[in-house]
């Protein structure tokens, strides 16, 4: 399935989830560092409207204010399907999930497709209310969106899909809090940990994912946080963990990614530039993004010839 000729890059400079200023910076930098251009040069019509501002005051971080900007991501969204365009969300913390993703799920309850996550992510993000040391609602998302106790007040409509645990792969996972391990594991929650990469590199474990996602015709939905990257590589964040994935390996992902054809959705999230060296994080995340969009080096046959001796 081929992805849409159109994208629309939905800027969501929300910082509410986390305790850490600068995430709300991140569209523009993503922007700064040629996001659309490079989009544009691959052939895209790109359709970019600006940040999203929901109606709520400036550094309000109650329910409503969560509630008011999931919703808004979620028609966004919604509205970009609509169009026939992918919905590109940049953030943002990692709480915009929360908005995209409920966008998504809403879409394919219509289009009777299954929703498939690949959370590229140094953490896991399926803390509840309860498991959560910090509270901080930037890891409780993929909790939220699978329907655990206590998160159905920041949805719209009471019959709101659910995303399915057990379609959730978490990719490139190096902290884990002891309550929320136990309820990803009860969860049946899909984990690829660095230990597995380490052992295995990425595309073995990664082509299990796609090949699961074809055989269901699902939508896969791909949420890539900067802290997946190793920092050395991209330090521009709040939560930082060593030993996360190197410039080739996450380049590699995302050139799987586009050969498959089965991305129908995508965020970029927890990029702080307060904390960056330059724009140096900026520019790496969007030449990820261009590599998920068809920048290659050079065509490549559908089988590669042997090597010569």
């Amino acid at each position: 399935m081929p992805m849409p000729s159109s994208i629309d890059i939905i800027g969501a400079p929300i910082e509410i989830g986390t305790s850490e200023p600068g995430s709300l910076m991140g569209p523009a930098a993503l922007r700064t560092a040629g996001l659309g251009r490079v989009l544009q040069d691959l052939g895209y019509a790109v359709n970019d409207a600006g940040d999203l501002a929901p109606d709520c005051a400036a550094g309000q971080r109650d329910l409503p204010a969560i509630r008011a900007w999931m919703t808004l991501i979620a028609g966004a969204v919604e509205a970009a399907f609509t169009r026939g365009s992918l919905p590109l969300v940049a953030g943002g913390d990692h709480s915009l999930s929360l908005g995209s993703i409920d966008g998504v799920l809403r879409h394919c309850r219509r289009t009777g497709r299954p929703v498939f996550v690949l959370w590229l992510d140094a953490h896991a993000d399926f803390n509840t209310l309860e498991t959560s040391p910090s509270g901080n609602v930037h890891g409780m998302p993929l909790a939220a969106l699978s329907g655990e106790p206590g998160f159905d007040s920041l949805f719209e409509g009471t019959e709101r899909p659910r995303l399915d645990p057990r379609h959730i792969h978490l990719f490139g996972l190096r902290s884990i809090d002891a309550g929320e391990r136990a309820l990803v594991t009860r969860r049946e929650v899909k984990v690829v940990d660095m230990r597995t990469i380490d052992e295995f590199g990425v595309v073995a474990p990664l082509r299990r994912i796609l090949d699961r996602v074809k055989a269901a015709e699902g939508h896969l939905h791909v949420s890539l946080d900067i802290d997946f990257l190793d920092p050395t590589v991209a330090p521009g964040v709040g939560t930082t963990v060593p030993g996360g994935a190197t410039f080739r390996e996450a380049h590699l992902i995302m050139e799987m990614l586009c050969d498959s054809g089965l991305v129908g959705s995508l965020d970029v999230v927890e990029l702080n530039p307060f904390l960056d060296e330059r724009g140096r994080s900026a520019r790496v995340l969007v030449e990820l993004v261009a590599s998920l969009f068809g920048r290659r080096i050079i065509d490549r046959p559908s089988e590669m010839p042997p090597l010569e001796a």
